[in-house]
């Protein structure tokens, strides 16, 4: 009996969990192999269509980033000062131009910057299960929308960046993150009381919206540069970016609701 790739990525994915139960270092750790994978795939997808970026900006910059210990403020003083040197360096080396510079800027914030706000969640009050919501939000939201999409799905979403996808399998993906959210909210409220129930169900709408938008995000950019997946890390997912490209936009979700909204 064949057995469905996906499954097998399941599989895979399932031990590095691990790294979200133990949160603090581990997961700094494990958010920083993610990003060093996450910038290799990206750049790598950009050769293509003979992008010319400058990967040595973006890991240097990752190293200053976890050496500061994520300070927010301190790295967009940092950044700042980055994107001013490199714009210099079309003007030394005539092989690059302005719009290589720009994208080695965009990869660094869309892959490690976004990728950074799961630690950032981590150390909040509480943040040992208010990141779970990251995840939770993040694939349930897909796993959902994969079976609405495969049983019931007729009405394409958005046929020009991903032909599968299916307005009815998106509509099962928000009920799966604002009923898994808000299940693992009722759960864990006695752990959490800065955090009220309806906000485990309003940030699980979120995520299910958002995930689902970085999904598209990712599949824009393969379809711009010709690709099917990022890479063949993962059996039946492709790479980190396309298992992670929701999670990527649902960190931010949480870290900005968590901090705006709930206020801790």
């Amino acid at each position: 009996m064949k057995i469905n790739s996906r499954y097998i990525g399941a599989v895979v994915l399932a031990p590095l969990l691990i790294f979200v139960f133990l949160g603090g270092l581990p997961l700094k750790l494990f958010t920083i192999a993610l990003s060093v994978c996450g910038l290799y795939e990206f750049y790598n997808a950009l050769k293509t269509k003979n992008i010319k970026s400058i990967p040595i900006i973006s890991y240097i910059l990752l190293a200053i980033y976890y050496i500061i210990n994520n300070d927010f403020e301190k790295m967009m003083y940092i950044l700042v000062l980055a994107i001013v040197l490199s714009l210099i360096i079309p003007i030394i080396d005539l092989k690059y131009s302005f719009m290589d510079v720009a994208v080695t800027i965009l990869g660094f914030i869309y892959v490690v910057i976004l990728f950074s706000f799961i630690p950032l969640v981590n150390n909040k009050v509480n943040g040992q299960y208010l990141v779970w919501l990251i995840f939770i939000g993040s694939w349930l939201s897909d796993t959902v929308a994969y079976y609405f999409g495969r049983f019931f799905g007729k009405h394409k979403l958005c046929p020009k960046v991903s032909p599968k996808k299916t307005i009815e399998g998106s509509i099962g993906g928000l009920l799966g993150a604002t009923l898994g959210c808000g299940i693992f909210g009722i759960i864990v409220s006695p752990y959490v009381p800065e955090v009220a129930i309806v906000h485990f169900f309003l940030i699980g709408a979120l995520c299910g919206i958002m995930g689902q938008f970085g999904d598209l995000v990712a599949s824009s950019i393969k379809r711009y540069v010709d690709l099917k997946d990022y890479s063949n890390l993962i059996p039946g997912h492709g790479g980190i970016l396309d298992r992670f490209d929701s999670i990527l936009f649902n960190a931010v979700v949480v870290f900005y609701y968590l901090t705006f909204i709930v206020g801790i």
